[in-house]
């Protein structure tokens, strides 16, 4: 991989806490598009790794592990580290050093509006940290230092674009109005932002509903065939309403027309039963994450592969992040 940035494309920064191994939610709501992305833009793709901290602050064991773990599953969906850059935030310094630069001009207000930390904050005072009160401007520094004109985001992830966009915008007025430095990126909405889980609710590993990328084929299946339906249905013999149950989010998904017609018509009519219903979604899950599966396991074989495609990686990012450095310290009056 080149360590400088393919300068004839717009730029895309997007991140992920890691959590651990991804599930299916992941892939449509960020990875899908990431994979897209690549092709058409200089994509830099991170490890939040920093942002992981600011609620799971008590829960260190377990980060290096779901750090790679994430990478590995980030690869094998289809991210090229020849065409993206891919990077870890606690690696690149030059990130909380813009922070704490940005911090100096933000008004305090605009943290404590963001809807997710009040109500967050309500439920858990264990989060009323300064860590997390200041992430959506940690978020700001780390797509700002790359100068991206868009962040991949779901619609409910929009607000923290649009903070970005102020403290930027804050930033020119006051350290560079002829010649803006920090350019405001644009929300880059998914196609799908929400994937219905096992229960019918938005899939989260937390919640218990999610199917992992890489789970075997056995698994999906277990998974898929103990998924409750439609309520109405209590016999074989009744008809339902696919609008009703849980499974037909992920027909919407993951099946074609004629086959959501199928479901539609025998659902309807009791002409099938719920377990015919389900089994062209998991042969489609099951499609879909085979190729995954394999490149997941060439990658487990060779964990120092992964290891050095995220330190080249950091390195190129690091050269980038510490180009907009420079002109900042410069525009605040620092470069001395």
């Amino acid at each position: 991989m080149s360590d400088t940035p393919i300068q004839s494309r717009e730029r895309v920064l997007s991140g992920m806490r890691p959590t651990g191994a991804l599930h299916l939610g992941h892939y449509h709501g960020a990875l899908k598009n990431w994979v897209k992305l690549q092709h058409t833009h200089d994509c830099f793709f991170f490890v939040a790794d920093w942002h992981a901290l600011t609620t799971h602050y008590q829960q260190r064991e377990d980060i290096e592990r779901n750090v790679y773990d994430m990478v590995v599953d980030w690869l094998a969906a289809g991210i090229d580290p020849e065409q993206a850059t891919l990077f870890i935030q606690s690696r690149m310094p030059e990130h909380a050093e813009l922070f704490t630069l940005l911090a100096m001009s933000t008004p305090s207000s605009w943290l404590e509006r963001i809807p997710s930390y009040k109500d967050q904050v309500a439920r858990d005072r264990e989060l009323a940290t300064y860590g997390f009160l200041g992430y959506p401007l940690l978020q700001a520094a780390d797509i700002l230092i790359y100068k991206a004109s868009g962040v991949p985001v779901g619609e409910d992830q929009t607000s923290h674009v649009e903070v970005t966009r102020e403290v930027a915008r804050r930033f020119n007025r006051l350290y560079s109005p002829e010649a803006p430095i920090l350019p405001e990126p644009q929300a880059l909405l998914t196609e799908t932002s929400r994937l219905s889980g096992l229960d019918g609710q938005k899939m989260s590993k937390s919640a218990g509903n999610a199917i992992a990328m890489r789970d075997a084929p056995e698994v999906v299946e277990a998974k898929i065939n103990t998924m409750p339906t439609d309520p109405q249905r209590v016999r074989r013999s009744d008809a339902g309403n696919p609008a009703q149950c849980p499974v037909w989010p992920l027909h919407q998904v993951y099946s074609d027309e004629a086959t959501r017609a199928w479901v539609q018509e025998g659902c309807t009519t009791a002409g099938i039963g719920c377990l015919d219903c389900k089994r062209p979604l998991i042969e489609s899950i099951q499609k879909e994450q085979a190729p995954w599966r394999e490149r997941a396991q060439e990658l487990l074989a060779d964990p120092k592969k992964v290891h050095w495609i995220v330190e080249v990686g950091t390195e190129r990012a690091r050269a980038v992040a510490r180009k907009t450095l420079r002109e900042v310290r410069g525009a605040i009056g620092l470069a001395y």
